[in-house]
């Protein structure tokens, strides 16, 4: 029952698989487009995305639950805001298209932090992480199954217990001293 129940969930929304994306070189700059798709084939066509930490003024993190449709990393928690940069789009425009898409967030000052390559069993991204303090609401979209803040500590206790994204867990253990 609970492996059909899973299965139903994932299958009831999808990505589109026919969306644009740029595929970028090692150094970040545009060489041609592929589809979401080809890019998460298994082909490892590098692209880029955007990640923001999100932290409150009293130092605890934003997570957000991926929802169980997603087919990476479906119930896992991860970054506060993480999502693909579109084709013809500038790192700067989808930072605040999918932090307004994913948690309502239409303010704020985004810091840079750094990019990097990250590389999974089935794609191969080139991240831009930029973090930001808010104090403000945050209202979690229909693409995510949630989510909350949580207390370093408790993050801590979280990381090799399958709870986290890997995603997550890698880039975490890069800034948490510049968050």
């Amino acid at each position: 029952m609970i492996k059909r129940t899973f299965s139903y969930l994932r299958n009831m929304k999808k990505d589109n698989n026919a969306e644009l994306f740029p595929i970028v070189d090692d150094a970040g700059l545009v060489i041609g487009c592929a589809t979401r798709g080809e890019c998460h084939s298994g082909s490892k066509l590098l692209h880029p995305v955007v990640h923001l930490h999100v932290t409150d003024s009293e130092g605890r993190i934003y997570l957000q639950l991926r929802p169980l449709w997603k087919e990476i990393q479906p119930g896992k928690w991860d970054t506060a805001v993480g999502g693909h940069i579109d084709y013809g789009e500038t790192v700067a425009d989808a930072l605040r298209r999918e932090v307004f898409e994913e948690l309502g967030i239409t303010e704020f000052e985004p810091n840079f932090i750094m990019h990097y390559i990250f590389e999974s069993e089935r794609e191969k991204e080139f991240v831009y992480v930029y973090s930001t303090v808010y104090d403000g609401a945050v209202s979690p979209s229909d693409e995510l199954d949630g989510g909350r803040f949580w207390g370093r500590q408790e993050l801590m206790d979280a990381i090799g217990k399958g709870v986290l994204t890997p995603n997550f867990e890698q880039e975490y253990s890069r800034i948490s001293d510049r968050l």
